[in-house]
C-alpha cells in the first residue's frame, strides 16, 4: 500500500473532528437541519484550516443516502465515494491551474444543465478561487446567479478581496480562523497517540508554534520530524530536524543584548551562524521568543500546553531582562526585519544590527534603507578635521605671527555663505536630519535645494535626474520627508514637489540661460559637460 500523508490520512470525515471552526459547524448544520441549502457557500481565511475538509464534509452531508443530514454517515456508497475523491457528481475544481475561461465554460457551465447522474445534488467544488480570470468569473457568474435547483456551489479562497464583489454578493460567507496552539497541539498529540510515537510536550509546542495557526502545516511538519526519528519525539530533535534556534541560546543572545556585552552577543551569534541559519530567521525567532517572553512579563496566557519547566524557565528569562528592555529589543529586531532581505552579506549586516541595539536607543540599528556592514555612520558634517586633513603634513610655521583681522573686513569670494531663512533652513535641517540616518539619503537629497516657494507648494530642485527617479518611485520615502520636513517647522499646508533642476551656476560664468535652443557643439557642448560635471 502506498504511503498517505498525515494531512490526508487524518483529515477531518465528520464535523465532530473538525476543530477550531465550531462557529462554521453550528451555522451549517443548523441549515442542514432547517433544509435551508443555499446554492452557493464561500469559504474564505488561511491555509490549512480546513475550507476545502468542510467543503467536502457539507457534500457528503448533502448527499448521504440517510440525509440531506447534519452529520454524514460515512457509510453509504455515496459517502465513500467522496471520501475517496470519486464521486461522479462533487466536481473538484482547483482554480490556481485551471483559470481559464475555456476550462469553466467546459467543467462548469456546459455541466450545470444535466442533472446528477446518482447524488442529490451535483456539487462544484472550486479551491483558491481567487485565481480565476476575469473573464473566467464573468462566465461564472451568470450560472452563480440563477443555478438549477440540483446545482450548488462551494468557494474556497485565501485572498477573499481578490474575489469579486458581483460573485461575493451571491454566496454565504464562512470566515475560517487559525488554529490556538492549543488546540493544535492537541490535535497533534492525538496523531502521535495514533501512530504510537510518544511525544514531550515542548516538542509538540515548538510544531504548533511553526506551524503559524494552520492544522495542514502542524501535520506536514510533524511528518517531516517522524520520517528521520527514531524512538520518543523530543524537542532536541524537533530543533534539528526543522532548523530551530534553540530556546535556550535564544534567551542568552537576547540578555546579551539587554546587558549590553558585546563580546558574548559576537559569540553567540557566531554559535547560531555555525548552525546555517538563515539571518530572516534568526531575526524572526529573537522576535518570537520575544513575544512570548512579553506575554511571561505581563502575566498573559498564551494558551500553550507546554509542561511546567519551559514555562518556569520562559518566566525566568523575562524577569531578568525585563519589559522595557523586552520592548526595546522588540522595536530594533522589527526594524532590522524590514530591511534583511536587501542587504548583500546579511549576515555581517545582521550582527551590526544586534550591536547596534544592543548598545541603546543611541545607536540606530537601521533608517531609510539598511546600514552597511561596519562602525555606524557618521554624520554629514564632522565636528573636526577629516582623516585626510590630519594626516596630511602640517603647514610650516609661519616665523612672524599673522596680523589680526580688521573689524569689518569685505566680503571675500570664499567667505561663508549668509545663513539660511525661512523653508531654506527647514530643508536644509531636513535633508540633515535623515542623512543622519540614512547614508543612502545623504547622498541622495544631499545636493538638492528649494527653487520656491508658493502659497500652494514648496518646489524642491534636484541637480541630478537619477537621484530624482529614487525619489519619485518610493512614494513612502517621500511620506518620510514630508513628516520629518513638517517637524523641522515646515509649513503643513504647503505640498512639496518635486523635480529636476540645474545646479547652482558660479559667479562669473556669465550667460546661465536655458541652452535648449543653442546646438550642443564647440564651445556650447563643452559649456555644458562642465555644468553637468560640477553637478555632480
Amino acid at each position: 500500500m502506498s504511503h498517505i500523508a498525515l494531512y490526508r490520512k487524518y483529515r477531518s470525515q465528520t464535523f465532530g473532528e473538525l476543530m477550531g471552526q465550531e462557529h462554521v459547524i453550528r451555522t451549517l448544520q443548523n441549515s442542514l437541519k432547517q433544509g435551508k441549502i443555499a446554492h452557493a457557500y464561500l469559504f474564505t481565511g488561511p491555509r490549512g484550516t480546513g475550507k476545502t475538509s468542510t467543503a467536502r464534509l457539507l457534500a457528503k452531508a448533502l448527499n448521504c443516502e440517510k440525509g440531506p443530514s447534519a452529520e454524514p454517515c460515512n457509510e453509504c456508497e455515496i459517502c465513500q465515494s467522496i471520501t475517496e475523491g470519486h464521486c461522479m457528481d462533487v466536481i473538484e475544481m482547483d482554480a490556481a491551474s485551471e483559470s481559464g475561461v475555456e476550462q469553466v465554460r467546459e467543467k462548469i457551465v456546459q455541466v450545470t444543465d444535466y442533472a446528477p447522474n446518482y447524488c442529490r445534488y451535483k456539487i462544484f467544488i472550486i479551491d483558491e478561487v481567487h485565481d480565476l480570470s476575469a473573464k473566467a468569473f464573468d462566465a461564472l457568474l451568470k450560472t452563480i446567479e440563477e443555478p438549477p435547483a440540483h446545482i450548488v456551489f462551494i468557494l474556497a479562497t485565501t485572498e477573499f478581496h481578490k474575489v469579486p464583489p458581483t460573485i461575493r454578493s451571491r454566496c454565504v460567507k464562512f470566515d475560517f480562523h487559525r488554529a490556538t496552539l492549543a488546540e493544535l497541539q492537541h490535535r497533534l498529540q492525538f496523531v502521535c497517540q495514533a501512530e504510537g510515537v510518544p511525544a514531550e510536550p515542548g516538542a509538540l509546542a515548538a510544531i504548533a508554534r511553526l506551524a503559524d495557526g494552520g492544522y495542514r502545516d502542524a501535520l506536514s511538519l510533524l511528518e517531516q520530524v517522524l520520517l528521520s526519528n527514531e524512538g520518543d519525539l523530543t524537542l532536541s530533535t524537533v530543533v534539528d530536524q526543522l532548523g530551530l534556534i534553540d530556546t535556550e541560546l535564544l534567551d542568552d543572545l537576547l540578555l546579551a543584548m539587554a546587558h549590553q556585552e558585546l563580546s558574548r552577543v559576537t559569540q553567540l551569534f557566531d554559535q547560531v551562524s555555525r548552525k546555517g541559519r538563515d539571518p530572516r530567521h534568526v531575526v524572526e525567532s529573537l522576535l518570537m521568543r520575544i513575544a512570548d517572553l512579553t506575554r511571561a512579563v505581563l502575566g498573559v496566557e498564551v494558551g500553550s500546553a507546554i509542561d511546567s519547566s519551559v514555562e518556569a524557565a520562559t518566566k525566568a528569562a523575562a524577569s531578568r531582562i525585563g519589559l522595557e528592555k523586552l520592548a526595546h529589543l522588540r522595536t530594533g529586531l522589527l526594524e532590522s526585519h524590514k530591511h534583511v532581505r536587501e542587504v548583500t552579506i546579511p549576515r555581517i549586516w545582521l550582527e551590526q544590527q544586534l550591536l547596534a541595539i544592543a548598545l541603546g536607543p543611541s545607536v540606530p540599528a537601521s533608517g531609510m534603507a539598511p546600514a552597511r556592514a561596519g562602525a555606524a555612520e557618521a554624520p554629514i558634517q564632522a565636528a573636526g578635521p577629516s582623516f585626510s586633513q590630519r594626516s596630511a603634513s602640517p603647514p610650516a610655521t609661519p616665523r612672524t605671527p599673522a596680523p589680526s583681522p580688521p573689524p569689518a573686513a569685505p566680503a571675500q569670494a570664499q567667505a561663508a555663505p549668509e545663513p539660511l531663512e525661512g523653508v531654506h533652513a527647514v530643508w536644509a535641517a531636513t535633508v540633515r536630519e535623515l542623512s543622519e540616518k540614512s547614508e543612502i539619503a545623504r547622498n541622495k537629497l544631499g545636493l538638492t535645494r528649494v527653487l520656491e516657494e508658493t502659497e500652494s507648494q514648496i518646489r524642491i530642485g534636484f541637480p541630478r535626474q537619477m537621484d530624482l527617479d529614487w525619489l519619485m518611485e518610493r512614494p513612502k520615502q517621500q511620506g518620510m520627508i514630508s513628516e520629518v520636513f513638517q517637524r523641522m517647522g515646515g509649513p503643513a499646508q504647503l505640498r512639496l514637489v518635486y523635480e529636476l533642476a540645474k545646479a547652482k551656476p558660479k559667479a562669473g560664468d556669465g550667460d546661465t540661460t536655458a541652452s535648449a535652443e543653442k546646438p550642443l557643439d564647440g564651445e556650447n557642448l563643452r559649456q555644458a559637460a562642465i555644468e553637468v560635471l560640477d553637478g555632480l
